[in-house]
C-alpha cells in the first residue's frame, strides 16, 4: 500500500507507473459479518449502535472482471445506506449479496461471510479489466454507485430500470469504504480537481439522487420559481437539493431541526426556513393516528414564507413521520418525490388530498450513469459544493456511522481511506480559492 500511496503522491507519476505497481493480495476494509447479522435481534431501532458491528479487517483482493476497474481509495463517505447495513435494517445486505451470487459465475465473488461496504468513494485507477477503454492506471476519479447488467432491454432508455440493477456497496461487495474498491467502469467520473479526496468523495450517491429526484425529468423536473419544501435541508441529501433548488431559480422551504441547521441553511442562500422542533410540529398524536390540525397549522406556516403560495414540489426521503404532511401542503396539481423512509417505511396519507387535488407521488432511486455525471459537471464546474462537515479515519468508521444513525451530524461525514491527512488531492487551486468560502461552510458551523 505504501507504493500505491507514493505513486499518488507524486506529481511525476505516469500512467505506465501505475500499471506497473505490484497489487497486494489484500487490503484494509470496513466490514460486517454474517455471523452477526442477528446481533440486535429484539433492539429498538435507535439502539443498535453500528460501532458494535462495523469492523475494520483486512480482507483479499477480489478478482478484476471484464468492464471492471481496481481504485485506490483515498477517501470515502458514510451514506445512510451504511448505517442500514451496520445495524441489519430493513433486513441483512447479505441476503443481497446471495442473491447477486446465484446470478452468474463471477458474481458469486460477491457472496462472502463479511461485506465490504461504502457507496462513495475519490481515489485514483490502479486496473482495468477487459473491455475498458475510457479510463487507465493513474486516473484520478470518483465513483456513483449504480451497478448494472444492461442485458434486458428494460434498462437501456432509464439505466435505473435495468432488473439488476443494485447499489454498489450496499447490494454488492468491494465497497468505497476500504483502501481498494472494486467497481464497473461505468461507475467512474472525473474527480473534480478543486477538491481535496475527502472534499470529492462526500456528494457521489446524496448528490446524484437529489439531482434525479429533484432536476431530472425522471424525478420532479424542478423549474424556475418552483416553491420546494426540503425536510432535512442541512443533511447529506437535503443539502444537495437546497443548493440545486436555488441554482434552478426555485424556492427552497427548508424543513430543519434546530437553529444550527437552520444557520446552514441560511448561509446557503435559502431564506424560508422552518425549524419543526422550535415550532413544536407534532404530525402525530400516537403511533397509529396522524393529526391534521398540525398539517394545516404547517401548510399555514408556509403560506406565511412564500407569499400565500403553496409547494409545488415535496422533496421527502423522512417518510412515515412527515408522508401525510407532505401530501396535505402539496398544491393541486403538485409532486411528491420520496427516495427514502428514514423514520419508516410504512407510510400513511389522507388520499382524498392526493385524488381529488391531481396530486403525484413519484419513486425515485438514485441517478442513472447520465443523471450522475451531470450531477458530477455541476460539482466539477463550482456550481454545488460539498457539503462536508467532519472526517475520521478509516478506524473510526463506526462512530461516523453512529453520528449519522444518530443524526448527531450536519450535511456529508467524510471518512479517509489511504488518504494520511485531509487536504490533499487539490490540482487547482485558483478555482479552489474562488469557492473556498463554500466548500468549508458546513465545516464551519
Amino acid at each position: 500500500m505504501k507504493e500505491i500511496l507514493d505513486a499518488i503522491q507524486s506529481p511525476d507519476s505516469t500512467p505506465a507507473d501505475f500499471a506497473a505497481l505490484r497489487i497486494p493480495e489484500s487490503y484494509r476494509a470496513i466490514t460486517v459479518h454474517k455471523d452477526e447479522a442477528d446481533m440486535f435481534a429484539g433492539l429498538e431501532t435507535r439502539e443498535k449502535d453500528p460501532r458494535k458491528s462495523l469492523h475494520l479487517d483486512e480482507v483479499a483482493v477480489p478478482e478484476l472482471g471484464p468492464g471492471e476497474a481496481l481504485v485506490a481509495v483515498m477517501a470515502s463517505s458514510v451514506n445512510y445506506n451504511s448505517v442500514w447495513t451496520s445495524i441489519f435494517e430493513p433486513l441483512s445486505t447479505f441476503n443481497f449479496l446471495e442473491r447477486y451470487g446465484r446470478t452468474n459465475e463471477l458474481a458469486k465473488r460477491h457472496d462472502l461471510p463479511y461485506h465490504v461496504i461504502g457507496s462513495d468513494l475519490a481515489g485514483v485507477v490502479l486496473r482495468t479489466g477487459p473491455g475498458v477503454n475510457a479510463w487507465k492506471p493513474g486516473d484520478e476519479v470518483v465513483a456513483h454507485c449504480l451497478s448494472v447488467e444492461l442485458e434486458s432491454s428494460d434498462g437501456h432508455n432509464d439505466t435505473m430500470l435495468d432488473p439488476e440493477q443494485r447499489i454498489w456497496g450496499f447490494e454488492t461487495n468491494f465497497g468505497g469504504l476500504a483502501e481498494i474498491a472494486l467497481v464497473k467502469s461505468n461507475q467512474l467520473m472525473p474527480k473534480p480537481d478543486h477538491l481535496s479526496w475527502e472534499e470529492a468523495a462526500a456528494p457521489g450517491l446524496v448528490n446524484s439522487t437529489a439531482y434525479r429526484q429533484l432536476v431530472s425529468r425522471n424525478g420532479a423536473g424542478m423549474k424556475q420559481g418552483d416553491n420546494v419544501l426540503i425536510w432535512g435541508a442541512s443533511g447529506g441529501l437535503g443539502s444537495y437539493a437546497t443548493q440545486f433548488a436555488l441554482a434552478g431559480g426555485a424556492n427552497p422551504i427548508c424543513v430543519v431541526s434546530s437553529d444550527q441547521k437552520a444557520e446552514i441553511c441560511r448561509k446557503m442562500g435559502a431564506e424560508a426556513i422552518i425549524d419543526r422542533n422550535a415550532e413544536g410540529y407534532k404530525f402525530w398524536k400516537d403511533e397509529q393516528t396522524q393529526d391534521p390540525r398540525e398539517w394545516k397549522r404547517f401548510g399555514k406556516r408556509i403560506r406565511e414564507l412564500t407569499g400565500g403560495e403553496d409547494i409545488d414540489i415535496v422533496f421527502e426521503h423522512p417518510g412515515r413521520e412527515t408522508f401525510g404532511a407532505s401530501v396535505y401542503v402539496t398544491r393541486k396539481g403538485g409532486t411528491i418525490t420520496t427516495c427514502a423512509s428514514t423514520s419508516g417505511y410504512m407510510h400513511e396519507y389522507d388520499n382524498r388530498y392526493l385524488w381529488m387535488s391531481l396530486k403525484r407521488i413519484i419513486g425515485s432511486h438514485f441517478a442513472n450513469y447520465r443523471e450522475a455525471w451531470e450531477a458530477n459537471r455541476l460539482i466539477a464546474k463550482g456550481k454545488i459544493h460539498p457539503t462536508l462537515s467532519k472526517t475520521y479515519s478509516l478506524e473510526e468508521t463506526g462512530q461516523a456511522a453512529y453520528d449519522v444513525h444518530r443524526n448527531l451530524h450536519q450535511g456529508k461525514v467524510g471518512v479517509l481511506a489511504l488518504a494520511p491527512e485531509e487536504g490533499l488531492g487539490v490540482r487547482n487551486e485558483e478555482m479552489r480559492a474562488k469557492h473556498i468560502d463554500a466548500i468549508n461552510r458546513f465545516r464551519n458551523v
